[in-house]
């Protein structure tokens, strides 16, 4: 049987420490590497988005920040119609993918076709799936695997990051 000296396993010990510290604040991490990496159809600097969003919309979009639960108005919308990006208004989410998560926030089981990307998220100390708007990179919120058929998926959005715009009687969305 081998024997470790106790400072070689406070070494090993503290070295693995450090590497989950830098892993979790997103070093070296699939994450911080993918945003390092991808580009965006729509570019602005940090001023032309503050002049563009409120700042509650600037702190969720740009600094992936998150609204308090049941805050947004686009929880309770119910009627025909879709969601679009706040900061770019690329169409998101169909209403008839929407339902009641109880969580809060607006949650839809499937985004349209070619609307968001994905990316691991390893803050907080959690493993989550981020959720961007493809086009401007935007920061939406994030996909669980908790949610209804058919996907059984939950992209539990926050409303801020969103606009909704209400379909005609025809059944399509209205011109923003």
């Amino acid at each position: 049987m081998t024997t470790f000296p106790r400072r070689r396993l406070l070494l090993i010990g503290g070295g693995a420490a450090a590497c989950a510290a830098l892993e979790l604040r997103g070093f070296g991490s699939p994450r911080a590497e993918a945003a390092d990496a991808e580009t965006f159809e729509i570019t602005r600097s940090e001023a032309e988005w503050r002049k563009l969003l409120s700042p509650s919309q600037f702190a969720v979009l740009r600094e992936e920040g998150t609204e308090r639960p049941f805050s947004s108005p686009l929880n309770d919308e119910h009627r025909p119609g879709q969601f679009s990006c706040a900061a770019c208004q690329l169409a998101l989410f169909s209403s008839k993918t929407k339902f009641d998560s109880g969580t809060g926030w607006p949650s839809f089981w499937q985004p349209l076709a070619n609307a968001v990307g994905e990316r691991r998220d390893l803050k907080y100390g959690m493993v989550r799936t981020e959720v961007h708007c493809r086009r401007c990179g935007g920061h939406l919120g994030h996909v669980f695997d908790d949610g209804p058929k058919p996907t059984g998926l939950r992209y539990c959005m926050n409303g801020i990051a969103m606009q909704f715009t209400a379909a005609l009687a025809t059944g399509t969305p209205a011109t923003p």
